[in-house]
């Protein structure tokens, strides 16, 4: 049985996330321990219970330790079945985040899976829906994934609320080169807010605010698509991408309260600006997302920046077995593949 130090590194649900996943894929029995010792509420809360549990069900794993607040599980997988399964995370916890931990395994089912799941869709410390629809899913796509991302209604913090259908049929992926961007081709989006906020006119003032930031970066035309949704919480937030000759790149807000919708705009487009700017093929959010796939099927990528959580998902597969490395801002793994 594998011993992972949950408090390492960034000490939080990615090396739940990680762990989980590989555990899965590799057949390999784990032990997590001291899980989010560093963090003020320590221990399990309901979008990691929701990450394990749908994990759990989709390799017909015995796990020990599951409930709130605790510090240590054992998670011993199966067979990794593929099939149809409705998860609940019963709060606006990340939907991202839970599929973050399905998608690996499920591209190594016996059929294709289909993942329907409510939470939040569109909530703090978490990619949103569109950046997982628009440039998590078309970049692993390049080397061989074959999944899609629906999103059926948002979800927006405290209530969430949202859902979302995922569909991954098994694969395997080519190794995974990616170190020169080429130039940007074409920058787009989603601007969206609750409906009670059109007559504010939030969604297009955060567009109008991004737009003329990211014409005078690439003077390319910005395509940004406006949404008013009917949520169970207030919430706006605006998603770009960069797409470029071999890659993209994305970078988004989310509105709160007090915080004005052109501040929503321009901190989105800041944000892209910069991965613009690095001249790496990957931004900083598909850094962390591409190191267990890097993993298991080699290669080496260019990253915006070397995160903690990046440095925590490398440690994590090393655990594995798999020999994965960061030097300067290249993130690079060897083309062993340790499957089950």
């Amino acid at each position: 049985m594998i011993r992972i130090d949950g408090s390492q590194g960034e000490g939080g649900g990615q090396v739940l996330r990680t762990s989980v996943a590989l555990s899965a894929v590799t057949g390999r029995p784990i032990r997590v321990f001291d899980i989010r010792a560093k963090r003020k509420n320590q221990g399990l809360m309901a979008q990691h219970i929701g990450a394990i549990e749908a994990v759990a069900r989709l390799c017909g794993a015995e796990v020990k330790g599951i409930a709130i607040g605790s510090k240590e599980i054992e998670f011993t997988p199966s067979e990794i079945s593929g099939g149809r399964f409705n998860i609940d995370i019963g709060t606006a916890g990340s939907i991202t985040l839970v599929l973050q931990a399905l998608m690996l395994p499920a591209m190594f089912a016996k059929k294709t899976t289909v993942f329907q799941i409510r939470g939040g869709t569109d909530v703090n410390w978490s990619p949103p829906i569109d950046y997982l629809s628009n440039v998590t899913m078309p970049l692993l796509g390049r080397f061989g994934y074959t999944g899609a991302v629906e999103l059926l209604k948002r979800g927006y913090y405290p209530a969430g609320g949202g859902k979302v259908t995922a569909k991954i049929t098994p694969c395997r992926m080519n190794e995974i080169v990616l170190k020169e961007r080429g130039r940007v081709i074409s920058v787009k989006g989603v601007s969206h807010a609750h409906a009670s906020l059109g007559k504010g006119l939030v969604a297009e003032r955060q567009m109008k605010a991004a737009r003329p930031l990211l014409y005078n970066k690439t003077h390319k035309e910005i395509g940004i698509v406006r949404q008013y949704v009917r949520a169970q919480s207030y919430g706006s937030g605006l998603t770009l991408w960069a797409e470029t000759e071999n890659s993209r790149l994305g970078a988004g807000a989310l509105g709160e309260k007090g915080k004005s919708a052109e501040i929503v705009g321009q901190e989105a487009a800041g944000r892209l600006i910069k991965e613009v700017d690095s001249g790496a093929a990957l931004d900083v959010h598909m850094a962390d997302q591409i190191v267990p796939y890097l993993a298991l099927f080699g290669g080496g990528v260019s990253v915006s920046e070397v995160t903690e959580h990046t440095r925590t998902n490398v440690e994590v597969c090393r655990k594995f077995g798999f020999d994965v490395e960061i030097e300067g801002n290249i993130i690079k793994a060897s083309k062993t593949r340790l499957f089950p």
